[in-house]
C-alpha cells in the first residue's frame, strides 16, 4: 500500500551484517542462517537484495571489521549502499537504488536492532515505504553494561513496536522468516 506511486515491488534489505557488527551479536549464528536463507529464497523469486554497509570511525572503509560477513556473499549486481548515519535513506543513494528498481515495500534484517534497523525502519515508513521486519532474522549485541535491556528484550521490544507503526497509506509490521513468501506482491504480517 505504499505512497509512492508507481513502486510496486519488494526488496530485502540487508543491512549492517559487517564482520565488527556482529561479532558478538546474539543468536548470530541463526541469524545469519535465517538472512542468508531469505537471500537465497528472494534471488530465486527476482525480488532484489539491496546491502547496506555502515562506515564510521570504528569501522573504517576496507577494513576487515567493515567487511560484510564470510557467510552472507553479495551476488554480482546487487546493490551495495554505504552509509554513514544509522538511518540507511540518510546521505546515501539508497532511495535512487530503490527508485530505478520499482521499490515500494521493504523487507528489512539485519544489525544492529536498536540502531540502524530501527533507523531504517522509520526512516523508510517516513519516505513513504512499507516496512516489515522480518521478526527472527535481526539482532543486536549486549548493551547490558551501558544501561540497554538484555538483547533478547531488545528484539522482542522491537518486534512488538514496530508489528503496529503505521502512517498515512503506510505500514509497518513484523513477519517470521517461515512466513515470508517473495511470490505474493503483499507480504505485510497483518495482510
Amino acid at each position: 500500500m505504499t505512497t509512492l506511486a508507481g513502486r510496486p515491488n519488494t526488496a530485502l534489505l540487508v543491512i549492517d551484517l559487517q564482520n565488527a557488527v556482529v561479532a558478538n551479536a546474539y543468536r548470530r549464528n541463526e541469524v545469519l542462517e535465517t538472512v542468508n536463507v531469505l537471500i537465497e529464497r528472494a534471488r530465486t523469486a527476482r525480488v532484489p537484495v539491496v546491502w547496506i554497509q555502515h562506515t564510521d570511525d570504528d569501522l573504517t572503509e576496507g577494513s576487515e571489521a567493515w567487511q560484510l560477513v564470510a557467510e552472507l556473499v553479495p551476488a554480482p549486481g546487487e546493490a551495495i549502499v554505504e552509509k554513514s548515519y544509522r538511518d540507511a535513506f540518510e546521505d546515501t543513494d539508497l532511495e535512487q537504488v530503490l527508485s530505478r528498481l520499482g521499490v515500494g515495500q521493504l523487507i528489512v534484517t539485519g544489525a544492529q536492532t536498536d540502531m540502524c534497523v530501527r533507523s531504517t525502519l522509520h526512516g523508510a515508513l517516513a519516505r513513504g515505504y512499507d516496512a516489515t521486519l522480518v521478526g527472527d532474522a535481526h539482532t543486536t549485541e549486549d548493551m547490558t553494561q551501558r544501561g540497554a535491556p538484555s538483547p533478547d528484550a531488545v528484539i522482542s521490544h522491537t518486534n512488538m513496536y514496530w508489528s503496529n507503526q503505521r502512517a498515512p497509506g503506510r505500514l509497518g509490521g513484523v513477519i517470521e522468516s517461515k512466513e515470508v513468501d517473495f511470490a505474493r506482491s503483499d507480504l505485510r504480517a497483518d495482510s
